[in-house]
């Protein structure tokens, strides 16, 4: 690993997709999966 890295030619936002769907990373049953994700979805318009 380098000891320093430069990233003044970097593109912000470059693979950023508004559209992606995340999978959360803990394995849930399927109606508390869908409970989660609707309660987030309320959290996000607050």
């Amino acid at each position: 690993m380098k000891k320093e890295y430069d990233f003044s030619n970097g593109e912000r936002g470059k693979f950023y997709s508004q559209d992606t769907k995340f999978n959360l990373p803990i394995y849930l049953e399927p109606e508390i999966e869908i409970f989660i994700t609707k309660l987030a979805k309320e959290q996000e318009k607050i």
